[in-house]
């Protein structure tokens, strides 16, 4: 499925190692999402690029752009991974969301598949901000076997109601079944659930996050964790709807050099 992408090259010099791709937010678009990312540094000198893209300089930056789509709760067309009634409350009306979530993580797993001609899968990292986590995580889930590593920002974890139903009598691998079937054309029985299990994960969320509550990041880590994921989880006292600065991009650096196999610079 074709999707218009917003694309950071590798800096001039250097030869392109590894990949993320990055989901922004309901009602945002990739490139203004990019360049806003992108103004947040990490802590350090007062001289030199403490941005990511000048922390890390092989790694091609890919941020897909959300379809529009009809918002039922507010009557008109905006850019949203699937559409919702509450991100707030992402379980109420959440019949609202089958249709664009499918649609959706159909799209990320084809953009993975898209960028495995630039990097080996265990090179591409997957991620996103609020919506656009949500999105990436259900993507994961569905077809994440081999990736480097999930990063996560203020999101939460898609019909996680129905999920705490299911883990119980059988663990891990019903869930990802449910999720991977709903997939047309994908095989239920064939697929095996342990590459995703040992990818790591990095999950962020602010306390003072005023549009998706920091209890949801919680729940969202709680049934990661019974799922069977080591989960890396920060909680910052602030930083909003939005990467804490510059504690969030200093703790985003560590994990990815920790998944490169790259020592602290």
């Amino acid at each position: 499925m074709p999707v218009k992408c917003y694309t950071v090259h590798p800096a001039e010099g250097h030869k392109h190692t590894h990949t993320v791709i990055f989901l922004h937010g309901r009602e945002s678009v990739a490139e203004e999402f990019a360049g806003e990312f992108f103004e947040s540094e990490a802590s350090g000198p007062e001289t030199g690029d403490m941005t990511l893209q000048g922390l890390f300089p092989t790694i091609r930056w890919v941020f897909p752009t959300a379809p529009l789509m009809h918002s039922e709760r507010f009557g008109t067309t905006i850019s949203q991974w699937f559409d919702m009634w509450s991100v707030e409350d992402p379980e109420e009306k959440r019949e609202l969301q089958k249709p664009g979530l499918l649609q959706s993580i159909r799209i990320v797993l084809d953009t993975i598949q898209s960028e495995e001609s630039f990097a080996p899968r265990n090179r591409i990292f997957l991620g996103g901000i609020s919506q656009g986590f949500a999105t990436a995580l259900s993507a994961f889930c569905a077809g994440g076997k081999g990736l480097a590593g999930l990063i996560g920002l203020c999101g939460w974890m898609p019909y996680v109601g129905s999920i705490e139903q299911l883990i119980t009598p059988g663990g891990f691998k019903p869930v990802i079944q449910r999720i991977w079937g709903m997939l047309p054309g994908e095989n239920v029985d064939n697929f095996s659930t342990t590459p995703i299990e040992t990818t790591p994960l990095m999950i962020a969320h602010a306390a003072d996050d005023d549009v998706v509550p920091v209890e949801n990041g919680h729940r969202m880590r709680h049934m990661l964790v019974l799922l069977g994921f080591s989960v890396e989880w920060h909680e910052y006292k602030d930083g909003g709807h939005w990467l804490n600065e510059p504690r969030g991009v200093d703790d985003i650096s560590r994990f990815l050099r920790a998944c490169m196999g790259q020592e602290e610079a």
